[in-house]
C-alpha cells in the first residue's frame, strides 16, 4: 500500500542462557569484584515480580561503567536493554565478572 509505515525494527539479539545463569548469580545490592583484572563495584537491583533486572557497574579504578536492564517477557524469553553501551560489551562484563566471595549468592 502506497505511504504505508512498516516496522523497520529489529528483533533484539538473543540473551545467552549463560548470561541469565552468571546474572542470578549476582547477589542484590551492591557486590566489590574483579573483571579484567581490575577492581569493580556493580549494584543489582531487581523488581520484586521478577521481570526486570537492573545492573550498573563502575570500574573503581577508571572510568569505564557498564548498565543494563534485563526484561524477561512472557512466552518471549527476555530482552536486553543496554545503557548508551553494546549489548556484547554488558554480555562479556557479566561473564566475566568476578564478585568478591564475601558477598557471592550461594549457587542454586
Amino acid at each position: 500500500m502506497p505511504g504505508a509505515v512498516t516496522s523497520s525494527r529489529e528483533a533484539p539479539p538473543s540473551v545467552p542462557a549463560s548470561f541469565e545463569s552468571a546474572l542470578a548469580k549476582l547477589p542484590d545490592g551492591y557486590v566489590d569484584g574483579y573483571f579484567g583484572n581490575r577492581p569493580w563495584g556493580v549494584t543489582v537491583k531487581r523488581s520484586e515480580d521478577g521481570k526486570r533486572t537492573w545492573l550498573y557497574g563502575e570500574e573503581l579504578s577508571r572510568t569505564d561503567i557498564v548498565s543494563f536492564n534485563l526484561y524477561r517477557l512472557a512466552g518471549a524469553g527476555s530482552t536486553l536493554k543496554p545503557c548508551e553501551m553494546s549489548s556484547a560489551k554488558v554480555i562479556e562484563f557479566v561473564l566475566g565478572f568476578v564478585p568478591s566471595k564475601a558477598k557471592a549468592a550461594p549457587p542454586p
